[in-house]
């Protein structure tokens, strides 16, 4: 019976090969900056990337419409009576509830 070590092909005991693959091994799975790792903070990235796009775009919605209510005495009157429920002096107000969608079951 050969010893164990003779059995194993001369190309697998090179220690230049035994190292590289170590090497890769552990920059891949076993380094605190990993493939996974760094898989996930890209995707968060781009998470990231797109909330901030969409706030760039909420920002300069806002400021447009903040620019209308400086400008303009209907926007305001609109934007009072639509968001804090005001009204003129000679007319009355009535509040319908939305109804609420119950899920199916």
């Amino acid at each position: 019976m050969k010893p164990l070590l003779d059995r194993i092909p001369d190309w697998i005991k090179n220690k230049f090969l035994l190292a590289g693959v170590a090497f890769v091994i552990v920059i891949l799975f076993l380094d605190r900056n990993d493939l996974l790792t760094q898989l996930d903070r890209a995707q968060e990235l781009n998470n990231l990337e797109k909330s901030k796009q969409y706030y760039r775009e909420e920002t300069i919605k806002q400021q447009k419409e903040l620019e209308a209510l400086k400008n303009d005495p209907a926007a305001l009157e609109k934007f009072a009576r639509e968001k804090y429920l005001m009204k003129k002096d000679d007319e009355d107000l009535f509040l319908v509830p939305e109804k609420k969608e119950t899920p199916a079951q």
